[in-house]
């Protein structure tokens, strides 16, 4: 399973636009803890391990070195036991003790209240994060990388078709965080992208 989305950062106008007449699914709050070691060999690669209210999920990219990738896809690993298999961990690891001994611990804590919503097939999840960030979402579930070029076009015509598209934005909300409150691991992530 492979999530396809591109971030958004909206004007009262174009979110009002976006969701009007999508289907509201609910609102709920979250708390996510971001896990790195000190060199930052995740994040520097564009894997993002996180626990979402102390289950964690592993999201790696599909294509990390695309040059004209105009969305964000990637694999996501939401098990324990896929987790660790990613990791080349043994058989008999317990993922916690598991990133504790290799240095993964964590490093932003973000709480996040989603309202989600669905419309023309997409999913639309606007975000409010406790650090005065707002970002909205718009997001497509593939089986296999052969729909990807196509579910990446759709998003973009979808964006397109509610005004939205001027509206891209290149970070998301831990790396928005990283950036007002981290400075060393953010200019790390940025010059992982060259």
């Amino acid at each position: 399973m492979i999530e396809v989305e591109k971030k958004f950062v909206l004007t009262a106008e174009q979110e009002k636009a976006l969701i009007e007449g999508a289907e509201f699914l609910g609102e709920k709050k979250f708390t996510d803890i971001y896990y790195d070691d000190a060199k930052f060999s995740l994040t520097t690669n564009d894997i993002w391990l996180r626990a979402r209210d102390d289950r964690f999920e592993l999201k790696i990219p599909t294509d990390r070195l695309a040059e004209k990738r105009i969305t964000d896809q990637y694999r996501e690993l939401n098990t324990d036991s896929d987790i660790l298999e990613y990791f080349k961990a043994g058989p008999d690891e317990v993922l916690v003790d598991f990133l504790h001994k290799k240095g993964y611990e964590p490093f932003c804590k973000l709480i996040t209240t989603r309202r989600k919503y669905k419309k023309d097939g997409f999913s639309i999840d606007l975000d409010s994060v406790d650090f005065g960030y707002t970002i909205a979402e718009v997001e497509y579930i593939v089986e296999n990388e052969e729909k990807l070029k196509e579910v990446e076009d759709s998003i973009m015509m979808f964006a397109k078709k509610y005004n939205i598209i001027s509206a891209g934005v290149r970070y998301g909300k831990l790396i928005e965080y990283l950036k007002r409150n981290n400075p060393k691991h953010f200019q790390a992530i940025v010059q992982s992208w060259k």
